[in-house]
């Protein structure tokens, strides 16, 4: 592989900064050559700050994601800019994907631009492929001085990453169709590129004023270092084919691209057009990867989502294609939004027509739209292709097939013969049979889950793709079952990468407990009471322990914690604000009893215990009881009271020990098994009391266990218990270390926002819309 290492030194930065325009230059070294180009990113209106180290730091991460391409080819890749811990990290990791994925796609599998030794190169297993060494010159300081914090966003705003073909213009029409406030953003070059935009870009900016265009001339640069690597065939320029010679990273360039837009604007959304098939694992002669379709792939989303909230950024990214065909995407397109499939064109070498722009009518990307426009009988005229060109493409499909799921090609070659559109050969033609799961919403928990989307969106997109699928399936191990998504439980599930109430966020922590509230139960009297409960039937109950939290941490950390988080809940809470019931402050805590300090009662106490409050309150008039608990060890017996309330109170009782809330926080913490006293509830304590927290004591005690499934964080995990000295001597389960006042006001703000979330959707129901939500 070192034959691959062609280029001694590749800088990129610093940037140069205006409003509108970001200008990196890019310099590679080979030998004592030395050649340089810039790298442009130029927009329509205002989104820089030169003076913001925040608008530096966005300017230098957008620099460097060109040069992820090339860590297989260079020796050294030097940033130069304002780039953070998180910024250094995705660098580094995405910088490795991609020459795994580059590796196997462009150089162990064939590729007709390649010439030389790099045409017969080997498989070699490694841990790792980048070869080059990253470096970071220069520094974030002023902005990692300034702290996390969390931007606000609008929920509703979306930004759509425009191309002008099916997938965008489907998103934009559904969103815009569900009134969602959308920004469609055109990211692109002048030249070929550009005319496949075009003509959707001036409809749509003709119609709606928030459509903006961000140029970047990346095309050049990636040609520029095509020229730079001597085993790239010459004449690549002027070869024709449907993919690149060597980058797989390219559609984080557009992305980032919109991002300076995307937080100028306060959009809370990212919405990307990417079907059920552009997430894939395969593996090369036992070298896994992504098939070359990462950044086309939910991961792709997953890990872009993670990045923006460790930035503090409010800002998440999905596609709502994920559970469609091409196909399916096409026909919804076609027969739902016709106005807008008229300006689609979904080919790269589009020509000027008069004052329109129209495909080319040859290539396997136009062979594939007039193939899928033919079979569900739409004339592929309609959005710019000749009665010769139709009949080109559909005799080309006969000929030589289309790039496409196996299914959907044929599933399309079934259509096409069944309505005599191709003639294909008898004994190919005798063996055709239908896919039709092509033709219906596909449902998989890894690649296209339910709860991929964020909730609001998701009982009005599959209520409309349902119209035009033939029904939806789940995939059920390795078979796929017929599937009511409307009536799945999932369908109302938390969206991982959203915190709720976001607008909440950017509250102060207080160190010191709320003074005296009209809310708390025990601070009011009695005629206060009867008449507060005329107007609120809602109570939060918090329930905490007094168990060891190691040698650093005080005893009654898991009370407090409780009855803060419910303090701050209902005061952040619009009014008529939940009431707060008094604190039980003892919980199940036998796992302790090994360390001095701990007091706990048994599983029959506190369920008793719980079960007569919420019989009580009831009788008061509350109808929905929110357990906030603050132990794990609880849930037991929590969850056994809970049920016995609602069987003989008949009213609403949950409980909740972080569901709302530890999905996020999961993805923002370093330490994987971080349970007890560890990174959380040390950063939470030293955010709120960190006079009771005693680092110097702090030790570091992350258990690995014998399997997989018995990680206490991992989301297969069983549920399981031990006493917690077998497990460690100090009763730290985490690392402590790790822990700071940053990220526990980060983690206090996701779990007040997203509680606050669900008492106030609560707050507004009845009991039989809770049971039965009226859409």
């Amino acid at each position: 592989m070192r034959k691959l290492v062609v280029i001694d030194r590749l800088d990129v930065g610093p940037v140069q900064l205006t409003k509108r325009r970001m200008t990196a230059p890019y310099s590679v070294k080979v030998g004592k050559k030395r050649e340089s180009i810039d790298f442009i990113y130029r927009f329509e209106e205002d989104v820089f700050d030169p003076s913001d180290p925040t608008s530096r730091n966005l300017a230098s991460i957008m620099a460097a994601q060109v040069a992820m391409n090339y860590g297989l080819f260079c020796r050294t890749i030097v940033f130069h800019g304002e780039y953070d811990d998180t910024d250094k990290r995705f660098i580094s990791d995405m910088t490795e994907n991609t020459c795994r994925e580059i590796y196997v796609k462009k150089l162990l599998e064939p590729n007709p631009f390649l010439t030389g030794e790099a045409y017969r190169l080997k498989p070699v297993k490694r841990k790792r492929y980048c070869m080059a060494k990253l470096l970071f010159e220069g520094s974030a300081a002023k902005q990692e001085r300034a702290g996390w914090k969390l931007r606000t966003s609008d929920p509703d705003s979306h930004a759509v990453l425009s191309s002008g073909g099916k997938d965008s213009l489907l998103s934009f029409g559904l969103l815009d169709e569900l009134g969602m406030r959308v920004n469609p953003v055109f990211v692109n070059e002048s030249g070929r590129h550009w005319f496949t935009a075009l003509n959707a870009y001036r409809h749509l900016k003709d119609n709606l004023p928030r459509t903006s265009r961000v140029w970047v001339n990346s095309d050049r640069v990636f040609s520029w270092m095509l020229r730079q690597i001597p085993f790239i065939r010459k004449d690549f320029a002027s070869m024709r084919a449907d993919e690149y010679p060597i980058r797989l990273w390219t559609v984080a360039v557009f992305l980032f691209g919109v991002l300076p837009i995307v937080l100028s604007r306060g959009i809370g959304r990212i919405v990307i057009g990417d079907e059920h098939d552009t997430t894939q694992k395969s593996s090369f002669k036992g070298i896994s990867h992504y098939n070359g379709l990462y950044d086309q792939s939910i991961y792709f989303d997953s890990a872009m989502s993670r990045y923006f909230m460790r930035k503090g950024w409010s800002v998440c990214q999905f596609s709502m294609l994920r559970p469609l065909s091409e196909m399916l995407i096409e026909k919804i397109l076609a027969l739902r939004y016709p106005k807008l499939q008229r300006h689609q064109i979904s080919c790269h070498a589009a020509h000027k027509d008069g004052d329109r722009f129209k495909p080319c009518g040859k290539c396997e990307k136009c062979r594939r739209i007039v193939g899928m426009l033919s079979a569900i009988d739409v004339d592929p005229s309609g959005c710019g292709y000749s009665r010769e060109q139709i009949l080109n493409c559909l005799a080309g499909i006969a000929k030589k097939g289309v790039h496409q799921e196996s299914d959907g090609a044929k599933h399309l070659e079934y259509l096409l013969s069944e309505r005599d559109l191709i003639d294909l050969p008898p004994e190919k033609r005798r063996n055709l049979k239908p896919a039709p799961g092509i033709m219906k919403l596909r449902f998989d928990s890894n690649i296209s889950p339910v709860d991929g989307i964020p909730v609001d969106l998701r009982v009005p997109l599959y209520s409309i793709y349902l119209e035009y699928a033939e029904g939806a399936l789940q995939k059920t191990g390795r078979r796929w079952e017929e599937f009511d998504v409307l009536t799945d439980p999932s369908i109302s599930a938390p969206y991982a990468f959203e915190p709720a109430a976001a607008d909440l966020l950017d509250m102060e922590i207080e160190k010191v407990e709320p003074v005296h509230r009209d809310f708390i139960w025990g601070e009011m009297t009695w005629p206060e009471a009867e008449e507060r409960l005329r107007k609120v039937d809602i109570a939060l109950l918090p329930v905490g322990s007094v168990e060891q939290h190691g040698p650093h941490l005080p005893l009654d950390n898991d009370a407090f914690d409780a009855e803060y988080l419910a303090r701050r809940i209902a005061d952040a809470c619009s009014h008529p604000k939940p009431l707060v019931l008094p604190l039980i402050p003892y919980g199940v805590s036998y796992e302790h009893d090994d360390f001095k300090g701990t007091v706990g009662v048994s599983n029959d106490a506190l369920s008793r215990f719980v079960y007569d409050i919420g019989m009580s309150v009831a009788r008061n008039g509350i109808n929905k009881l929110v357990i906030i608990n603050g132990h794990g060890g609880n849930n037991a017996a929590l969850n056994y009271a809970s049920q016995m309330i609602t069987r003989d109170a008949r009213i609403f009782v949950c409980v909740d020990t972080g569901e709302t809330s530890d999905v996020d926080i999961y993805r923002l913490i370093e330490t994987p098994n971080d349970i007890h006293a560890g990174e959380i509830e040390t950063s939470t304590s030293l955010a709120v009391r960190p006079h009771l927290v005693r680092m110097d004591k702090a030790v570091r005690a992350v258990p690995r266990f014998s399997s997989k499934y018995l990680n206490f964080t991992s989301k297969r995990g069983i549920s399981w218990h031990a006493h917690t000295k077998r497990i460690s001597k100090s009763g730290v389960l985490g690392d402590p270390t790790r822990a700071t006042a940053e990220k526990g006001e980060i983690f206090w703000k996701i779990m007040i926002a997203h509680l606050v979330a669900l008492v106030e959707d609560l707050k507004s129901i009845t009991l039989e819309e809770i049971y039965q939500r009226k859409y």
